[in-house]
């Protein structure tokens, strides 16, 4: 089945890895990224793909419902893999209501625009005598959402799964739930045919400089400290971003409308053990640091306000009715990034700007 893909957020870090992914595996489909290209979105990182007939890349908002709705139409879009959002815990401390326009009233936007275009290819079925014309089965709406809308679990809790309740603990993670509300709400109101991921921690390619792994690398490779939150014991579960890309191949080809799927990547680590070995990794492949060894440039700051302590996911669902598991451990996935980072500097560089460090200084003060 040739599928018609409209990609939002796909130039940022998860979406732009989706799109190298998804072009790779399936040339025939035809690929349209929405991406507003905000500060954390980067055209260059999909760049490869420009040239080729099937691909279109738009810049505009998914908040936008005219461009949203003209686009399902001109592009005939039957698949929409939703991953733009305002995704970072500290900016959403600061800027809370820029995270719901996104996040929630984006997701709405998209999700009725994908109504109108299910409906009216449903009335275009019914007149031609389908059988099935009030379900057009190469619909999907793919909602990618995160654990964090679960909330914090203590050390001896078993990890979320799929019917954990929601339990948002930071700006970012209740716009993300409230949108996870939303798509759930328009498959059980009207059987819109959607699908809601919740995935851990990811790392990888083209993550932008605020997220914690591509911090510590980058700031090893310019000597800056290495901020800590706290005492550094909040566990995170790690997910390398191409095991992510695979998991969503599979719940869009085998995936059930209306079902939640959760995919982690079964490596919980402390925040200070992670940064430590990404310290040794950069230790051993990095030539001329400005500081060595790098484990020196350890710095704990005082913790940002309502800091979850602990994330955990059950990814059983997916091996169980899916047939997924993630392949990347956590020593190959760090040593990966480490090296990708080491060696695009041309492409992280640039993203330092003056509002970047404005930022920096906002959330480490001088560190």
């Amino acid at each position: 089945m040739i599928r018609r893909l409209l990609v939002t957020g796909g130039a940022g870090f998860i979406g732009s890895n989706f799109v190298h992914h998804w072009c790779s595996n399936y040339p025939n489909d035809k690929v349209i990224v929405l991406d507003a290209l905000t500060y954390a979105g980067n055209r260059i990182n999909i760049q490869k793909w420009e040239e080729q007939e099937n691909f279109r890349f738009v810049r505009g908002d998914i908040c936008n419902a005219s461009l949203v709705k003209e686009l399902l139409q001109a592009e005939d879009i039957n698949t929409i893999v939703h991953f733009a959002a305002e995704s970072h815990v500290d900016r959403s401390i600061l800027e809370p209501r820029t995270f719901a326009e996104t996040n929630v009233m984006g997701t709405l936007t998209l999700l009725d625009a994908f109504r109108d275009r299910w409906i009216s290819s449903s009335k275009s079925n019914h007149k031609s005598h389908n059988k099935s014309h009030n379900k057009p089965e190469n619909y999907l709406f793919i909602h990618v959402s995160t654990d964090e809308v679960y909330g914090s679990l203590n050390p001896e809790d078993p990890a979320f799964t799929e019917t954990t309740p929601l339990n948002p603990n930071s700006p970012y993670s209740a716009s993300k739930a409230g949108s996870d509300h939303f798509v759930r709400a328009y498959h059980h109101t009207y059987n819109l045919p959607t699908i809601i991921t919740n995935c851990s921690n990811n790392y990888g390619a083209y993550q932008f400089p605020e997220k914690l792994i591509p911090l510590m690398c980058i700031n090893m490779l310019m000597g800056k400290p290495l901020p800590i939150y706290g005492d550094g014991k909040n566990v995170r579960d790690w997910l390398y971003v191409g095991d992510h890309c695979r998991a969503l191949d599979v719940v869009i080809n085998q995936g059930k409308a209306g079902e939640t799927y959760n995919i982690g990547g079964n490596n919980e680590v402390e925040n200070i053990q992670l940064v430590q070995t990404l310290c040794n990794l950069m230790d051993e492949l990095a030539d001329n640091l400005p500081v060595t060894p790098c484990a020196d440039l350890i710095t704990f700051v005082k913790d940002r306000p309502g800091h979850d302590r602990r994330y955990a996911i059950n990814a059983s669902k997916m091996k169980y009715e899916l047939n997924w598991i993630p392949k990347v451990d956590i020593q190959s996935g760090l040593r990966l990034t480490a090296q990708w980072y080491l060696q695009n500097r041309d492409w992280w560089q640039p993203l330092l700007s003056v509002e970047y460090q404005r930022y920096y200084n906002q959330v480490y003060g001088d560190n």
